[in-house]
C-alpha cells in the first residue's frame, strides 16, 4: 500500500506539473502576442508621424510618443546650426510634406539639402522678374542665374552623395560634401556681391536670406557629423587614418594617365589635337580645338598649344571634364586677353582663361590678362574646377589676377604676379613651390598677395602658400619704401590663409595683413604664418588681431596636402614631386 500510495501522488503530482506548463505556455503565447502587438502600434505611429504627420494627431503631450520622438530627432539635427529656427521649421514641413521619408538622421539630412536646391530655384523665379536698365547691371545678373543654377547643381550633388550611403557611412564622404556645399555658398555669395548697389542688390539678398541659411545649415551638419552620430546613438568617428608614409607624392585623385603627364616636362603620348598658329595643328585657336571635342568623350582629352600668343577668351564648360591643355612652356604658349571692370566687364567675365570642368590640368602654358594697373579687376585665370592641376604654369595680370573661385585646386612650380589682391576667391587651394611676385601698383595703391573669401565658418576652404617665394617684380623694388605690400586682407568674414615654409621678401609691411574695412572680420578670420623665412618673416611687428596665429607644427600639419585637400592618399612621384606633408 505504501509503494501504491506514493505512484499515487506521483501521478498527481506529473499531472499538476503538465498543467501549470500549459498555463505558463499559454500566459508566453497571449504575452508575445500582446507585446508584439504594442511594438507594432508604436512603430506604426512613429511611421505614420515620419511620413505625414498631417494626417493626425499632432499635439505634444497628446498620446503621441512618436511625436516627441521626431521633434527630439528635429533639435538634435539642429543642434549644431546657428540657424536653429530655419532648420526646425524646415525639417518640420518636410516631415510633413514626406521630403523627410523618416525621421532617421540620413533622410533629414538629405531632405535639408532638398529643401534649399528647391529654396535656390524659387529664388531664381522670383528674380527673373527684376529688371536691370543697363548692361553692365544686365551682365551682372546674368552672371547670378548661372551662379545659382551652379548652386543648385552642387546641392543636387550633395544629395546624390548621400543617397550612396547610411547615415554613419557620411562620415567617409564628408570631405566631398563639405566642397560641395562650400560652393554653394560662395556661388550665392558672388551672386550678390557682383550686383551693383542700389534696390536690384537689395532686391537679391532678400531673395538669398533662406537659401544661404539653409545651405549653411546643411554645411553645420556635415561638418558636425560625428556628434549627431553620438546623439542618434551610432558610434562616434575619429580622425580617419590616411596618411601615408612616403614623402613626395600626388594625390589620389590623379588617374595612372595623369601622373605620367606630370613625371615629364610634356605629356608623353600623343595629344588628341595640336592648336598652332601658324597653321601647323590642327586648329589655330584653343576655342576651335574645345569645340571638336566629343560631347560624351571617355578618359583624359589632351590638347597641345603649340608656341605662340593666343588672343583669345577661352571657358573650360561644365561638360568639358578631364580635359588637359600644355604648352611649350609657360612663357612660349600664352593664352592672352584684356577684359576688365573698368570697361563695364563684371570681374567674373574678365576671365581670359576659366576652367569650369572637373578635373580640369594645365601645364608648361601661361594665362594673361593685360588689361592694365588702372582698369581695376582683370582677371588671368577664374578656376572653378574641381580637383584640378597647375604645373609649371605662368599666371600674370594686376589687380585680382588669379581667381581661386571655388573646389579643390593645386598651383605647383607656378609662377604668379600682380597687385592688389593677386590670388582672390574661396577655393581651397594649395600653392606649393610657387614664385609669387608683386607688381608696382597704381599711384596711392596698395599691394595684397590674397585675399581669401570664406564666407562660413564650417567650410574646409582657404588658400596655403607652402615652401613659395613672395617677392618684388623689378619695378616695385626701388620703391618698396613707400608703396607698402601685405600677405593678404579678409574680403569675407571668415577668410583663411596660411603661408608656411615660405621665402617673404622685406616689401612685405612689418604689420603683415591689412584691414579690409575697419575691424570687419578681424576676430573672425583665420591667418597663420609658420617657419617662413626671409627678412620679410620676422613676426614682432605683425598686426594684433584675434584672427592671426602663429602656429606650430602640429596645426601646421592640418594645412599640409595630405589633409587639406581631403586628407587623400597620394602615390609616389619622383620627377614631379609634390610634397603632402611639411618640408621641415
Amino acid at each position: 500500500m505504501a509503494f501504491q500510495d506514493f505512484d499515487v501522488i506521483q501521478q498527481r503530482r506529473e499531472n499538476e506539473r503538465k498543467q501549470k506548463l500549459k498555463k505558463r505556455i499559454t500566459i508566453g503565447i497571449v504575452s508575445s502576442i500582446v507585446l508584439v502587438g504594442m511594438v507594432g502600434a508604436v512603430v506604426c505611429a512613429f511611421v505614420q508621424y515620419g511620413n505625414g504627420a498631417s494626417k493626425g494627431n499632432k499635439s505634444p503631450g497628446s498620446r503621441g510618443t512618436p511625436v516627441v520622438t521626431a521633434e527630439k530627432a528635429v533639435k538634435s539635427m539642429c543642434i549644431p546650426t546657428e540657424f536653429k529656427q530655419t532648420c526646425e521649421s524646415s525639417l518640420s514641413k518636410a516631415i510633413e510634406s514626406k521630403v523627410a521619408t523618416t525621421t532617421q538622421p540620413k533622410d533629414l539630412f538629405k531632405a535639408l539639402m532638398v529643401v534649399a536646391a528647391n529654396e535656390v530655384g524659387k529664388a531664381i523665379d522670383q528674380l527673373k522678374t527684376l529688371k536691370f536698365e543697363t548692361p553692365e547691371k544686365k551682365a551682372a545678373f546674368d552672371d547670378c542665374m548661372t551662379l545659382l543654377g551652379d548652386a543648385q547643381e552642387e546641392l543636387n550633388a550633395s544629395v546624390s552623395l548621400v543617397d550612396k550611403k547610411d547615415f554613419k557611412g557620411i562620415y567617409d564622404l564628408k570631405p566631398d560634401i563639405n566642397n560641395h556645399l562650400s560652393a554653394v555658398l560662395s556661388y550665392q555669395e558672388t551672386c550678390i556681391d557682383g550686383i551693383p548697389d542700389g534696390e536690384e542688390k537689395v532686391a537679391v539678398g532678400k531673395a538669398l536670406v533662406t537659401p544661404k541659411e539653409l545651405s549653411s545649415i546643411s554645411l553645420s551638419i556635415v561638418s558636425a557629423i560625428s556628434s549627431i552620430l553620438k546623439v542618434f546613438g551610432g558610434a562616434a568617428y575619429g580622425k580617419r587614418n590616411l596618411l601615408s608614409t612616403k614623402e613626395d607624392e600626388l594625390p589620389s585623385w590623379i588617374s595612372n594617365e595623369e601622373r605620367r603627364i606630370l613625371k615629364a616636362d610634356t605629356p608623353s603620348h600623343a595629344p588628341n589635337v595640336v592648336v598652332a598658329k601658324d597653321g601647323s595643328g590642327n586648329f589655330t585657336t584653343v576655342n576651335e580645338a574645345l569645340a571638336a571635342m566629343p560631347p560624351q568623350y571617355e578618359g583624359r582629352y589632351v590638347i597641345y598649344v603649340k608656341e605662340g600668343v593666343y588672343e583669345e577668351n577661352v571657358i573650360i564648360t561644365k561638360k568639358m571634364v578631364n580635359v588637359t591643355v600644355f604648352g611649350d612652356g609657360s612663357q612660349k604658349s600664352i593664352i592672352t586677353g584684356t577684359k576688365n571692370f573698368a570697361d563695364g566687364v563684371p570681374t567674373y567675365q574678365t576671365a581670359t582663361f576659366a576652367a569650369i570642368g572637373e578635373g580640369f590640368m594645365a601645364q608648361s602654358i601661361g594665362f594673361r590678362n593685360t588689361a592694365g594697373a588702372d582698369k581695376l579687376q582683370a582677371v588671368a585665370l577664374r578656376v572653378q574646377s574641381d580637383r584640378s592641376i597647375f604645373l609649371n604654369c605662368r599666371i600674370e595680370g594686376f589687380q585680382s589676377a588669379l581667381y581661386a573661385q571655388t573646389h579643390r585646386q593645386l598651383y605647383r612650380s607656378s609662377y604668379i604676379t600682380g597687385t592688389i589682391d593677386i590670388i582672390f576667391g574661396d577655393a581651397s587651394a594649395v600653392f606649393q613651390n610657387c614664385l609669387i611676385y608683386v607688381r608696382k601698383p597704381m599711384e596711392n595703391q596698395q599691394n595684397t598677395v590674397t585675399s581669401q573669401g570664406r564666407v562660413d565658418k564650417n567650410e574646409d576652404t582657404g588658400f596655403v602658400i607652402q615652401n613659395s617665394r613672395i617677392l618684388p617684380e623689378d619695378k616695385l623694388e626701388p620703391e618698396k619704401a613707400t608703396i607698402k605690400s601685405y600677405l593678404g586682407r579678409p574680403s569675407k568674414l571668415y577668410s583663411r590663409t596660411i603661408i608656411m615654409e615660405t621665402e617673404i621678401a622685406d616689401f612685405i609691411s612689418p604689420e603683415g595683413w591689412l584691414p579690409y574695412n575697419g575691424d570687419f572680420a578681424l576676430n573672425t578670420l583665420y591667418y597663420a604664418e609658420y617657419n617662413n623665412k626671409g627678412t620679410g618673416a620676422p613676426v614682432e611687428g605683425r598686426v594684433k588681431w584675434a584672427g592671426l596665429k602663429m602656429i606650430k607644427k602640429e596645426e601646421a600639419l592640418q594645412f599640409t596636402l595630405s589633409r587639406f585637400l581631403q586628407g587623400e592618399l597620394w602615390l609616389k612621384d619622383r620627377d614631379v614631386p609634390v610634397r603632402y606633408t611639411l618640408f621641415t
